[in-house]
């Protein structure tokens, strides 16, 4: 009986991933996805309350992942003592970068889901959410740099949304057009070059 749920999960899950993929949240089909399943609606609600809960299940563990590297890297570099922190700037955030290149390499489908198909879920706001961690954290790096004594110009909260929003736009390209991993790397290495250069010109490096 647990080996006949769990294969019936699974074939629920496999028919969600390919409905949602192909027409996003919202305009996926709940009784598609039983149709495909082959399954009756009555025994799907058994595993899943919602097409939501549904879509949650299949992005939860991709997106607890992501996050979670990505604020590593960040409270990693903040907790470092302040005058160590500018020879450090970059070296935490590229493991981070490389390990998320392999994240998705290794999970194509679902955190395409989660980047391109999260409308109308919790989701759809995930870049956005990591958009604004590198904001924050951004910001207290200009302040430690001022405090070791660095002339570090004003720069807005605003200017600072909208570059690290290029830049996470930029690696998640790597998603949206199904890079080889090979490719993927080369192409973020250089992006992140393009965007420290960038960074050290504005902060008067």
């Amino acid at each position: 009986m647990e080996e006949k749920s769990t294969a019936t999960l699974e074939k629920i899950k496999e028919a969600a991933l390919a409905e949602f993929l192909d027409k996003g949240f919202q305009g996926a089909s709940l009784r598609q996805i039983v149709k495909t399943a082959g399954v009756t609606t009555g025994a799907f609600y058994g595993y899943f309350s919602s097409k939501e809960a549904l879509f949650n299940a299949l992005v939860e563990p991709h997106a607890a992942a992501l996050m979670g590297r990505f604020m590593e890297a960040q409270t990693s570099f903040a907790e470092l003592p302040e005058e160590q922190q500018p020879e450090h700037m970059g070296v935490e955030s590229s493991d981070c970068v490389h390990w998320m290149v392999d994240y998705i390499c290794a999970h194509r489908q679902p955190v395409k889901l989660l980047l391109t198909r999260a409308e109308g879920t919790g989701y759809e706001h995930f870049v956005h959410n990591m958009v604004e961690v590198e904001v924050d954290y951004t910001l207290q790096y200009m302040e430690v740099l001022r405090r070791l004594g660095r002339e570090v110009p004003q720069l807005s909260q605003s200017l600072c949304h909208i570059i690290a929003s290029g830049m996470m736009s930029g690696i998640f390209e790597i998603v949206i057009h199904d890079m080889p991993r090979e490719q993927a790397l080369r192409d973020v290495d250089q992006l992140r070059d393009f965007y420290t250069a960038g960074w050290l010109k504005l902060m008067g490096a």
